[in-house]
């Protein structure tokens, strides 16, 4: 046959085309087989029906068959607890909405056991009885643009009475002695998983998330990126994890925490949380559901919670930790608290960005509440570094405050480019003011033990604290020292600057010694130091 080259080009093609109807066959089926419609197991996704079990369904097949995708569409799944398994993607698609059940239909497992003491809030204490639940389970996570609707999820404990402590957060120990006492059977966590590895969840809202919106403790690898969270107490706690990663996230939180690393004893021994990046993400205290329809309406009574905080449930530490790109509004802000015997070292946060910051903006302090069983060493701190932040609309009360413990000092704390900017207003009562140890008390300045003598920086019981490229302002004259200090050992500080209203002095220093001050002329009066 004579060669013609339309002829050969023509075999080609079609034997391409022949080659790519095949593949295209053949990976449909492939993805057919990975993937689990949840209709296809009973949902109905009308909003009325109970889903959960046929959820549960899809997700059993799905691990049967080795792992795969639980697909969720369009829809409204009423749902009670979903039980994930472990090589399963839970896929909330766009228009779909996991809803949780009304209490009444009893569709929440029940609490699980524990046995004596729990040295936690019963928060972390129980975990099944959650929306989505998850223990001891590998290769797992939760993603797509739908969202978990939990408004009908118990925001709190799931104590029926307050006796053991765990509804009074002023209790100094809120150690419960019966922890299985009169629990009632509330689903009260939108997403808890306990003992889990490679975990991820992505792109999902979540609104009311009741007590956590998310809850994990003892998982490691761990990623949360592109959340949006808008709830009525605790945004994400990470509880005894390490290798993780959050980033991206928008949680507004207005009634408790935004961001919570913890260490508790929620395992029944100490684990400590680290190895932890936390980046870009955004923390507000607006009014809840305010963030998701964009109207970010401030709280009617002016307080909100919504931050960053590490503690105070904290009996194994935190370590190895960077925080950077975070963005605060209408919430209090940073704050780092061990108190329950473990250590907070290795601790990097940079490029914060605060607005309208509650009763304080930077909170570090240690203390000895020690809640835990036969806590032998205090709380320890080191080696923490803050820098390129600015703060404004800061509460007159105090702006940053640095705590240690007598017997224990924080060891090795710099702050760095800082730009801060209070309300002011401060009186010469509050500038007299002795502020009290903070002992075994919770680790919570509110009220009037919140006001500091010193309008920007009230600094205790340090061993190495460096200042630098620090600038204090108030919109409203203040008659308070901008900077008090008290039992430091080794002050440093450069290019200090701040704004002073008029016979105030820029500093009270009281048991400082080892001090280097540099390019600091607003400090040139301060008793016993050497301003080079």
């Amino acid at each position: 046959m004579k060669y013609s080259p339309a002829r050969s080009f023509l075999l080609i093609a079609t034997l391409a085309l022949s080659q790519s109807i095949l593949f295209q066959s053949v990976a449909a089926e492939s993805s057919d087989k990975a993937y689990f419609n949840v209709r296809s197991y009973g949902a109905t996704g009308d909003g009325k029906n109970l889903d959960s079990p046929a959820i549960d369904k899809a997700i059993q097949a799905a691990a049967a068959a080795g792992g795969g995708t639980v697909y969720l569409p369009s829809g409204t799944y009423l749902s009670g607890t979903i039980h994930l398994l472990s090589n399963i993607h839970l896929l909330i698609d766009m228009g779909a909405t996991i809803k949780a059940a009304p209490q009444n239909l009893n569709a929440y497992d029940e609490p699980e056991h524990w046995e004596g003491i729990a040295y936690q809030d019963g928060g972390h204490t129980y975990f099944r009885n959650s929306l989505i639940y998850g223990e001891g389970l590998t290769n797992v996570s939760i993603t797509g643009f739908g969202m978990i609707d939990g408004s009908a999820l118990s925001t709190q404990d799931g104590n029926q009475d307050a006796v053991d402590g765990f509804n009074n957060w002023d209790h100094p120990d809120r150690v419960n002695t019966n922890a299985t006492q009169k629990l009632a059977r509330l689903g009260n966590k939108a997403i808890a998983l306990k003992l889990c590895r490679n975990v991820v969840f992505r792109d999902f809202t979540i609104l009311r998330g009741g007590h956590f919106a998310i809850l994990t403790t003892g998982c490691d690898n761990l990623t949360v990126d592109n959340v949006t969270m808008d709830t009525n107490r605790d945004g994400i706690d990470i509880d005894c994890c390490r290798n993780v990663m959050v980033s991206n996230c928008r949680i507004n939180s207005p009634i408790d925490d935004g961001l919570c690393p913890k260490s508790s004893f929620a395992l029944g021994r100490n684990v400590i949380t680290e190895n932890m990046t936390i980046m870009n993400c955004v923390l507000s205290g607006f009014e809840v559901g305010t963030l998701l329809d964009g109207t970010m309406k401030p709280r009617a009574n002016g307080s909100s919670f919504g931050r960053l905080k590490f503690g105070t449930e904290a009996n194994g530490g935190f370590r190895n930790i960077t925080v950077a790109n975070l963005v605060f509004r209408s919430c209090r802000g940073l704050a780092l608290e061990e108190v329950d015997g473990g250590i907070l070292e290795n601790i990097n946060i940079h490029n914060i960005t605060m607005m309208d910051v509650g009763p304080y903006a930077i909170y570090i302090t240690t203390g000895k509440r020690n809640r835990g069983p036969d806590v032998k060493q205090p709380s320890r701190m080191r080696n923490v570094l803050i820098s390129n932040i600015t703060m404004d609309g800061v509460s007159s009360a105090s702006g940053i405050q640095i705590m240690g413990l007598p017997e224990q000092p924080i060891e090795g704390l710099r702050l760095e480019n800082i730009r801060m900017i209070c309300k002011g207003g401060g009186t010469e009562a509050q500038a007299a003011r002795v502020v009290p140890e903070l002992g075994n008390g919770y680790p919570e300045p509110r009220g009037g033990s919140s006001v500091m003598p010193g309008y920007g920086i009230f600094a205790r019981h340090v061993r190495g604290l460096e200042f630098a490229n620090i600038t204090l302002s108030t919109e409203k004259p203040d008659l308070r020292p901008a900077m008090v200090c008290s039992d430091i050992d080794g002050l440093e500080l450069d290019n200090f600057k701040a704004q002073l209203s008029e016979g105030v002095s820029a500093s009270k220093f009281d048991n400082v010694k080892n001090v280097v001050i540099r390019n600091s002329p607003v400090l040139k009066d301060a008793a016993g130091t050497e301003n080079k």
